[in-house]
């Protein structure tokens, strides 16, 4: 029987921004409202979260930096950047946050579970070694990584970003390992700079940073037929042991901070397309973690349609959709990206 387990806890709703914060308690609040929903209360398994412990944040953070956060929750309210606050709560939760999609990874990676998404916060993909930014205080997703590597002796591992900002932290933390293929596709001009066609990984990583820097305003065709014909190729040729989904939902085109256009249906599709490249991969071990998505209805209707998908409950046909992209638009991408990456892989 198909099993797809979701990490949710209320613990993740103490970690609260400042007033007018676009990254707050809500958005968990109408995600897990979504989770009770009829046609989804069935289908998902809950996976309890556990705090990540010292060594497991070390994997990609300094020790200095882990002390820096935990001294965070002595303090009613801190600001680490302009842009990412804290409460007294937000260690404990970020702690959870990293080590719930530790636990989906591991059940998902055993066999006890088909698939996981990971709905909690704070996000992670903007985290530096050794620097909050971006809403982000741990990188949960690059954690989650090392710990398949180093903890469950993967091999291999994808990384797909889809949010619309660049996961630079991410990017940062694999950019000199070739055990890590990190693809991210992400409006620019946007925050935070980074992810240029040519920042391609460096030393023995060369060739293993995949990036899609995009003007304003692609859409479902264009995201699927992207997945399809630059993505697809690429991961099945690379053949990792497990795939994890830094899972933003800010391209979605009523968020108020991004300017792409996708809808609920073309996350639908990204997922089915991730889907079916770990189908053919590992066993379709596939774990998603929630990192941006700013409007509530939006953020309420992909989530949905993701967890559709990934139950099997619906299969979304991304060839179809594909088949629909905007030809200058794909080609624009598809030019620049193939000219960058052919030299490192046989199947572009």
């Amino acid at each position: 029987m198909h099993k797809t387990g979701v990490v949710r806890d209320d613990r993740y709703l103490n970690h609260r921004t400042s007033p007018g914060h676009p990254e707050n308690h809500r958005r968990l609040e109408a995600i897990y409202a979504v989770l009770e929903s009829s046609d989804l209360s069935d289908r998902l398994e809950n996976i309890l979260p556990r705090a990540a412990d010292k060594k497991e944040i070390e994997l990609i953070h300094s020790p200095e930096y882990l002390k820096r956060i935990a001294q965070t929750a002595e303090r009613e309210f801190s600001y680490l950047t302009p842009d990412t606050n804290t409460s007294s709560g937000s260690y404990l939760a970020a702690l959870l946050a990293a080590g719930g999609l530790l636990e989906a990874i591991d059940k998902v990676n055993s066999g006890e579970l088909n698939n996981a998404m990971a709905l909690v916060r704070p996000p992670g993909h903007h985290a530096e070694k050794g620097r909050a930014m971006g809403f982000c205080l741990f990188n949960n997703v690059a954690i989650g990584a090392k710990f398949a590597r180093r903890v469950l002796g993967l091999d291999r591992v994808l990384i797909v970003d889809w949010d619309v900002h660049h996961g630079n932290g991410t990017q940062h933390s694999f950019e000199n390992d070739p055990s890590v293929l990190f693809f991210s596709v992400h409006q620019y001009p946007l925050y935070p700079g980074t992810g240029l066609f040519t920042e391609v990984g460096i030393g023995k990583g060369e060739g293993f940073t995949m990036n899609l820097p995009l003007p304003k305003g692609y859409g479902d065709g264009e995201y699927a037929a992207i997945f399809e014909t630059l993505l697809k190729p690429a991961a099945l040729e690379f053949n990792p042991d497990i795939i994890l989904v830094s899972a933003g939902f800010d391209a979605h085109f009523s968020d108020p901070l991004g300017g792409m256009r996708l809808s609920s249906a073309g996350y639908a599709a990204l997922t089915r397309s991730l889907m079916d490249i770990a189908s053919a991969c590992c066993s379709g071990k596939l774990v998603l973690t929630l990192e941006g998505g700013y409007h509530l209805g939006a953020l309420e209707a992909s989530i949905r349609s993701v967890l559709l998908e990934l139950s099997e409950s619906s299969q979304t046909d991304i060839r179809h959709m594909a088949g629909e992209s905007d030809s200058k638009k794909l080609d624009y991408a598809v030019s620049r990206f193939t000219h960058v990456h052919r030299p490192f892989w046989k199947s572009l």
